[in-house]
């Protein structure tokens, strides 16, 4: 298929453009480009692709195209709690236009990056499924509900999209993120010792490798149409379930030397659940996910030391808040987050 993936200069996108590209896929990208220096290690080899911000997508961008995989977003809640009317702007309305244009262009496919937090304070020790209530409790969650909803009303017979609600992404990407728990935690280990967990430790967080993330796009792509159309799935495993406490343990064990320390300064986080992933497997026969944290953790610990991970870009340039925030007082970017010219 001629598939569009916006964000490909992301997190994610960097690690999905080349196993769609290796299923025999034509990829082309979309990116605002805000993060697509943030790397890691050798340059990735990107797609063909347009610098655009989400905000700006015309018809153009989406003629001629298959499918749609919509990554592209103001990626977490510090970044929605810092502008909530900018992560409303982007992650909902551009979503949304997006798809509209797509529908009007003739594409047949719309796979949506929603995620797992739309269950937010689920709480309770039963597995959480796609019928579940949602309650998000962050703008980035309530947005990604927004978009769910209204790509609900556009499905018809010719239009399909698809809502993957991703468990919370780990594991080494050419461009690194280090403000998500894992990959955050592996480098605490590494650079001070200490794998430091705020929280209390009690939060159950689903988790799942950018890669698994990458070959279940990949899956529900080329799947039949009755078996995804206007179909949300949890994307993740239960085996990768786990406290927030038994994240930091899974990583003090894969990073010689170091010790958990769990300080408790922000309490309780109000986000806690455990997720049922069973509906994509049913959905998608021989269809599991590859990777454990504990892996993971090996991983991103080998990619660190391997690629000479520093404190400063640790903190800085592979954290999101902190690239905007530098951008911005560097007046490369406005008030809304677009590139000045």
């Amino acid at each position: 298929m001629r598939v569009l993936l916006t964000g490909h200069q992301g997190y994610l996108g960097t690690v999905m453009a080349p196993v769609l590209t290796a299923a025999g896929h034509e990829v082309t990208g979309l990116d605002a480009g805000l993060f697509a220096d943030c790397v890691l290690g050798p340059a990735p080899a990107d797609p063909p692709g347009t610098r655009v911000d989400l905000r700006d997508v015309t018809a153009d961008h989406v003629a001629g195209v298959d499918a749609v995989i919509h990554l592209a977003a103001l990626s977490n809640d510090p970044l929605g709690a810092l502008a909530p009317e900018l992560t409303y702007d982007i992650n909902h309305h551009a979503s949304v236009r997006l798809a509209k244009l797509a529908r009007d262009a003739g594409v047949r496919r719309f796979l949506y990056a929603s995620t797992c937090s739309v269950y937010g304070a689920a709480g309770g020790d039963e597995l959480v499924a796609e019928d579940a209530p949602l309650r998000p409790v962050t703008p980035y969650a309530e947005s990604k509900v927004r978009v769910e909803d209204d790509l609900h009303a556009l499905a018809d017979d010719d239009f399909s999209p698809v809502y993957m609600r991703n468990a919370t992404a780990f594991g080494f990407s050419p461009r690194l993120r280090a403000d998500i728990v894992l990959n955050n935690l592996v480098g605490h280990a590494l650079l001070s010792g200490e794998v430091l967990v705020l929280s209390d430790g009690t939060p159950w967080r689903p988790l799942v490798h950018a890669a698994d993330i990458a070959r279940a796009f990949t899956a529900a792509l080329e799947a039949p149409r009755e078996a995804v159309h206007d179909r949300a799935f949890n994307i993740g495993s239960e085996t990768n379930n786990v406290t927030v406490a038994e994240i930091a343990q899974q990583v003090a064990d894969a990073v010689d030397g170091s010790k958990v320390v769990i300080t408790g300064e922000t309490g309780a986080d109000p986000r806690s659940y455990r997720v049922d992933f069973s509906r994509f497997r049913e959905a998608i026969p021989g269809f599991d996910c590859a990777w454990t944290v504990k892996r993971g953790a090996l991983e991103l610990a080998d990619a660190y030391r391997t690629h000479g991970l520093t404190r400063e870009a640790f903190e800085q340039r592979f954290t999101r808040l902190a690239v905007l925030r530098a951008a911005s007082d560097a007046g490369t970017v406005d008030d809304t987050l677009r590139w000045r010219s």
